[in-house]
């Protein structure tokens, strides 16, 4: 049996070639239940690498602490997953997307968000 010089990896880096449209598969599958039915929503659209995206992970982090079983908060790395840019129509990061119970978009705003403004349009939205 003839090898190419790769010896006993070129069977692995076959299945690994094969693995890759699965495994693919399940990182667009971890965002399609956001918005979540029956909880009001945000969804936070940035890069972990953009700096304003940065500034705000840390209220992000706060933010779903606090609001844990009264809404979603949900950070999603269009840089790593550009179909949800896409799906989402994003042309700016970070972009914050806020949607009712019933999945509704009813606010969105592009750049840095404070705190204080994310608290408000969630109040606006019934989440106390």
């Amino acid at each position: 049996m003839k090898t190419l010089g790769l010896g006993i990896c070129l069977p692995l880096l076959i299945c690994l070639f094969l693995l890759i449209p699965i495994l693919g598969n399940v990182q667009a599958d971890e965002f399609k239940n956001l918005p979540v039915k029956g909880m009001v929503t945000m969804i936070d659209l940035g890069a972990k690498k953009c700096i304003p995206c940065k500034m705000m992970a840390p209220i992000l982090e706060k933010m779903e602490k606090t609001y844990t079983g009264k809404a979603v908060i949900a950070f999603i790395d269009v840089w790593e997953h550009n179909e949800q840019a896409q799906r989402f129509r994003i042309r700016a990061i970070p972009t914050q997307i806020f949607f009712d119970k019933n999945s509704k978009e009813v606010y969105r705003h592009t750049g840095f968000m404070a705190e204080k403004d994310i608290v408000e349009i969630l109040e606006k939205m019934g989440v106390k």
